[in-house]
């Protein structure tokens, strides 16, 4: 169990790395590195979803534990909108076809539809976590 700094150190980190890994994706669906960019769009999502989950004090051991918990404790409480929550769902799915099945890769029509949904995704969850980044420290503040 993390404590509060800890948690507030650890949600920073996650968001700062959702960005750095979405701002990656442009140049690998302009070399043609397909799954790569599914993958790091994926992945810059998951790191916002984990991000959030933390600051909710809200724990997972996989990456299907964060689709999951992502879903039931943001997206079906109104956090988010339903269509946020179906692009972190899609995105889980191309990621494992790109990455595990045989004979499957993503094409450059996949990449640009899901590049501005995942960019959106990352930007709205990062909204978040800065709301409740700027509460702890607003809460840091007032018990110093």
């Amino acid at each position: 169990m993390l404590n509060d700094r800890e948690r507030i150190e650890v949600v920073r980190y996650r968001i700062e790395n959702a960005y750095r890994t979405i701002d990656e994706v442009q140049s690998h669906i302009e070399n043609g590195f397909y799954n790569t960019a599914v993958n790091r769009m994926y992945y810059a999502c998951y790191y916002a979803a984990s991000a959030i989950l933390v600051s909710q004090q809200i724990t997972t051991k996989s990456h299907d534990g964060v689709k999951q918990m992502f879903s039931l404790h943001i997206v079906k409480t109104g956090k988010v909108s339903a269509e946020l929550g179906k692009t972190y769902s899609h995105l889980f799915d191309k990621r494992t076809k790109g990455d595990y099945n045989d004979l499957f890769d993503n094409d450059e029509a996949t990449c640009n539809e899901l590049y501005p949904q995942s960019r959106n995704f990352v930007a709205a969850i990062g909204k978040m976590a800065q709301q409740w980044l700027e509460e702890q420290q607003t809460i840091t503040n007032h018990n110093d």
